[in-house]
């Protein structure tokens, strides 16, 4: 089972940029993630996506989950100078969730808090910067901490270039992912040792689907058309 109807309106009342079905699937993954380890964002704005992460492990094994976030907004905030401090609505919307005891929010940027995360990480979500460079370097920083079994899930694979080279790079053209699918923008993988060749072949052609729907939502210049080709996604 997903949301229950008081969650779903819960989730849809804060602030963010997540579909329904991201919603879902975050909530779902970390309903469903095993093993020993802990849950880990990058990227939590006002807590739309922590609320999902944390609703789930409430279902699943009730993991710990590290929010990290500077609260200072994103890159366009910080170079128009514009001031903004997002903490204090997240933990009051991480309050009304009912999560605030398995949330532990790290108030920095994701490059200095590797260290705070001692634990290994069986589902870890990628919402920061969205620069390829900052991508690829929380890829690099965080990928290590993931044991086999494992998940990695990185959100706006669709529309950005930044994600969505990472994620064509070092997921669906890797061997150590398999199962590599994607909902809407996020695009998520199992790490594994290795691939087997035809768990290689379904992520690259999972890849080539992925790639129709970047084709198609870069022809919608329209932002509501964008919205209607997305919504008729894994339809």
């Amino acid at each position: 089972m997903g949301f229950t109807e008081d969650q779903r309106r819960l989730v849809q009342a804060i602030d963010g940029w997540l579909f329904p079905e991201e919603a879902s699937i975050l909530h779902q993954l970390a309903s469903e993630s095993r093993g020993s380890g802990v849950i880990v964002e990058i990227g939590s704005w006002q807590g739309k996506s922590t609320v999902c992460l944390g609703l789930g492990s409430l279902k699943g094994q009730r993991k710990p989950i590290y929010a990290i976030d500077p609260h200072t907004g994103s890159c366009e905030h910080q170079a128009d100078r514009e001031s903004i401090w997002t903490f204090d609505q997240f933990r009051a919307n991480i309050e009304d969730a009912g999560i605030t005891h398995l949330v532990k929010p790290l108030v920095k940027f994701s490059n200095d808090a590797i260290e705070d995360v001692p634990e290994p990480i069986d589902l870890i979500f990628i919402d920061g910067a969205h620069e390829y460079e900052a991508v690829l370097q929380d890829f690099q920083n965080w990928y290590p901490k993931v044991p086999v079994g494992g998940v990695m899930a990185f959100h706006d694979t669709l529309g950005w270039p930044g994600p969505r080279r990472v994620v064509r790079d070092h997921l669906y053209h890797s061997k150590q992912f398999r199962n590599v699918r994607f909902v809407k923008s996020i695009t998520y993988a199992e790490k594994v040792e290795c691939n087997t060749f035809m768990e290689r072949l379904k992520n690259r052609l999972t890849w080539i689907r992925h790639e129709i729907y970047e084709a198609i939502f870069r022809a919608a210049n329209w932002a509501p058309l964008k919205r209607i080709i997305l919504a008729f996604r894994n339809q």
